[in-house]
This record gives C-alpha cells, structure tokens and sequence, in this order.
C-alpha cells in the first residue's frame, strides 16, 4: 500500500485561508491525506469570522492553533499550497506547489468570507481529485 499524501496550507497568518482549506480537505478526505497548515507570520488565533463561516457548513476550526511555517513541514509535504505568503516558502524540487489566488478575508464580514471559503472548497476538492488519482 502506498504511503498517503501530505498536503500543507500557508497563508501568511495561518489565521483564515489556510485554516478554512485544511478543515475543508480534513473533513472530505478523512484519513487517505494527512494534512497541516502553516503562516509565515502567524497571528495568535484563528479569524473568528472564519470560524463562523466554517460552522455554517458543518466543519469546526475553532481549536485550532495558527502555527509557524517551519522547513520540515515543506519536507514532510507531497503538495505545498500556498494562499498569498509570497516568496517566504522554502522551495525543495519534487514537490508540488500551487499557489492559490483568494482574497484575505482578514478583517472582512462575514458574506465575504463566505465566497472565499466557497473559492477554498472547489479548489480542495479539485487538488483532493488529484491527489487520489
């Protein structure tokens, strides 16, 4: 059997974006993908607003902790996906990486952060295809 796929999800707070793709890609591939998710220059929680937005469809990110983005996450990743955090991704060759364009929903109401978790879910789902192809 074939070891599962890592995929790590940056943003630059770990606060929003990467937190509502790693709930998203949790809850619809349970255990065929270990997931994590990282910033660049986390914040201290995760945005309220997004958390919000996650419960209305079902998938809880409120314990979750923002956490730095370290070298062995990118290591121990098969797919790197990040959300705006530029060129602070380390880059290691035969990795996936996609960069995903969404607007930061930091500081947004909650009917805007709702279409980018919308935009998040089609894009998991589409990379989860992949993935388990």
């Amino acid at each position: 059997m074939s070891k599962r796929p890592t995929v790590l999800f940056v943003c630059v707070h770990n606060a929003g974006r990467s937190q509502m793709a790693a709930g998203f890609m949790r809850a619809i591939a349970g255990d065929r993908v270990d997931v994590l998710s990282a910033g660049s220059a986390p914040k201290t929680e995760i945005n309220p607003i997004a958390v919000q937005a996650m419960a209305e469809v079902g998938i809880d990110i409120a314990h979750q902790q923002p956490k730095i983005l370290t070298t062995d996450a990118v290591i121990e990743s098969d797919a790197v996906i990040t959300m705006g955090c530029g060129d602070t991704c380390p880059f290691f060759p035969g990795k996936r990486y996609e960069d995903w364009v969404l607007h930061d929903p930091a500081g947004q109401d909650i009917d805007f952060v709702r279409k980018v978790r919308d935009e998040i879910k089609e894009k998991v789902e589409k990379l989860l295809s992949e993935l388990l192809k």
